[in-house]
């Protein structure tokens, strides 16, 4: 993917991981790999290590390659990967615009805008996607047609921690669980597996955007989604934290309606 700066300059294309995921999906092998990584027992022993002290080590090469600046977070060292992963930024360093009329961004990221029309259909963590398909409700997909979907998209070298983009109400949290399984070849040649990243969505009525749907999609591997207080319907803070995502580059998806 190309991506450019809040001025127009393109600053990354095909960054490191966009050429691991070509070169995951896009050859026999990859695939192959897939097929075993994507194993619930794959997935455990990984999430366990990444939790162990073992992986600690990991976390000082990760910080100078990505020239991660420490001193913006709470703490500076780590017990395991997982802990420097889900690590909490300091308050001053990631300031939420105050303003009624702001649209914040819930998290760090690179952003893709699209239409939301009927026949849409949107490219999400390399699995494309209808408005049905990826709510699984028929009347919700209605209800945001004509409005627009916001793909926040988080690689591995982001601040994993998000936030909610507005004051407001919110419902209960709604919880879809990940699908994988190979298809026919002849839904094509490129992408011969169909996959559903696990996803978690609430609503939140807000004091300034109408009804906004905030969605959470969890990594492939061992990537978790973790959402504080998730089971209550509340009223919440623009720039309130509402969870984060333990390892694997993640996505944060926000919907409004039209108007």
């Amino acid at each position: 993917m190309r991506y450019k700066d809040r001025t127009g300059k393109e600053v990354c294309a095909n960054g490191q991981q966009d050429v691991f995921l070509q070169k995951l999906y896009g050859t026999a092998l990859g695939r192959k790999l897939l097929s075993v990584l994507v194993q619930p027992v794959v997935s455990r022993i990984a999430g366990r290590f990444m939790d162990s002290g073992l992986s600690a080590v990991l976390v000082s090469p990760f910080v100078q390659k990505n020239h991660i600046d420490l001193s913006q977070y709470e703490k500076q060292e780590f017990t395991s990967y997982n802990d420097f992963f889900t690590r909490k930024i300091r308050p001053s360093s990631r300031p939420f615009a105050e303003a009624a009329e702001a649209f914040t961004a819930p998290c760090d990221s690179k952003l893709s805008v699209y239409p939301i029309t009927e026949e849409a259909q949107f490219c999400i963590k390399d699995t494309q996607y209808t408005m049905e398909s990826l709510t699984r409700s028929k009347r919700v997909a209605k209800e945001y047609e004509g409005g627009i979907l916001c793909v926040f998209r988080l690689t591995v070298d982001d601040y994993h921690r998000y936030a909610f983009v507005d004051d407001g109400e919110l419902s209960r949290e709604f919880h879809i669980p990940g699908v994988y399984h190979t298809v026919n070849p002849v839904a094509g040649e490129y992408y011969p597996i169909y996959k559903e990243n696990t996803r978690t969505y609430t609503l939140l009525q807000s004091a300034n955007f109408g009804t906004l749907l905030q969605m959470e999609v969890g990594a492939m591997m061992v990537g978790k989604i973790v959402n504080e207080n998730a089971g209550a319907a509340r009223s919440v803070q623009r720039g309130e934290e509402k969870g984060y995502f333990a390892f694997g580059g993640s996505t944060v998806i926000v919907l409004a309606q039209k108007g």
